[in-house]
């Protein structure tokens, strides 16, 4: 059996980022051939790596990486918080944001191909991480954008990276782009405007504040108080120019009935036709950025704060960590129990 030395064991744990343990292992099964432990590991990885593939990972960060014109988030998962605070994930997260920004893939299969500057794969990059670091390490998700030279980025990642963002604003400068970033993160707009909804979608979600208003009227009832009235539109989208016509000549009839001088309603229907737009375009307020209240200025949705200040938003991307992933309900003690049998 060879004499396997510190030099070798520190050589070896270089080329393949493995512990110490597994590399000394690597080099007494391969009698101190590095190139021959290094292909040990590997296989060793990747079979470490198969074990876990039906492990759920839904924990993890986002990456933002901005190249030039070109910005890329990523979002990469762990099985655990903890690991996800680990320094070798949180590199590879990194890694994985720059060389997608630079490598600009068109899809997972072409990303997982790329060349990290390790010379392997990104794919092998993630086999390796998950057999040193002992949890299943999965690569998710990315999207590119791309600006012009007269467009600013605004990267943003928030609560230690759990969630990341990136918006392209035209006009103002990269502290508004951030800005926006900033409010995208905070209220979890899904698409720019209402023209971005699908149609069935808004019936859907329409649907579903009407039922709470009937639920809310449930225990308004039981303390006398009067019901509130169904939504009757949810979006932009759906307030046709014979909605809106019919919403204001609804107003005048009501103002006619009230007894109000004619000559003062050009005062009074403005504001009331803004509450009509406020009251049913509230899927718009949920979903879409532009309709949403700016958090930086109330007074002012994010569409009427851009144009006032001469800048319009022309896209975006949010990624928040495991959403959409269904997570496994661990109970500890009956873990711990199934251990000691």
């Amino acid at each position: 059996m060879a004499n396997i030395t510190a030099a070798q064991v520190k050589e070896l744990r270089e080329k393949s980022g493995a512990g110490v343990m597994d590399a000394k292992k690597a080099l007494v099964e391969t009698d101190g051939d590095i190139e021959k432990a290094i292909e040990l590991l590997r296989e060793k990885g990747m079979a470490k790596a198969a074990k876990k593939a039906d492990r759920v990972a839904a924990e993890g960060l986002t990456g933002v990486y901005v190249d030039g014109n070109v910005a890329a988030v990523v979002e990469v998962n762990a099985e655990t918080d903890f690991v996800a605070k680990n320094a070798q994930f949180v590199e590879l997260v990194k890694a994985t944001a720059k060389v997608i920004a630079e490598g600009k893939p068109a899809n997972n299969e072409e990303a997982l191909a790329l060349k990290m500057p390790s010379g392997e794969t990104l794919e092998a990059e993630y086999v390796n991480a998950t057999a040193t670091i002992g949890e299943k390490i999965s690569f998710r998700r990315f999207e590119l954008l791309e600006k012009t030279d007269d467009q600013h980025f605004g990267a943003y990642q928030h609560n230690g990276g759990r969630i990341g963002v990136i918006s392209v604003i035209e006009g103002g400068d990269d502290t508004l782009a951030k800005q926006v970033s900033m409010h995208i993160a905070a209220m979890k707009p899904t698409v720019l405007s209402y023209n971005d909804l699908d149609p069935q979608f808004i019936k859907d979600e329409l649907a579903q504040m009407n039922h709470k208003i009937d639920q809310d009227n449930e225990s308004r009832a039981m303390v006398d108080k009067p019901a509130l009235p169904h939504l009757q539109y949810g979006s932009k989208a759906q307030l046709t120019d014979e909605v809106i016509a019919k919403a204001e000549a609804d107003i005048k009839e009501e103002l006619k009935a009230e007894g109000k001088p004619e000559k003062i309603w050009d005062k009074i229907i403005p504001g009331k036709m803004n509450r009509f737009m406020l009251d049913n375009t509230q899927v718009d307020q949920a979903y879409t950025l532009l309709a949403q209240v700016y958090i930086m200025d109330d007074s002012k949705t994010v569409e009427q704060y851009l144009e006032s200040v001469n800048a319009k938003a022309v896209k975006f991307a949010r990624f928040e960590v495991g959403e959409g992933i269904e997570k496994n309900e661990v109970d500890f003690a009956e873990e711990v129990m199934s251990q000691i049998k």
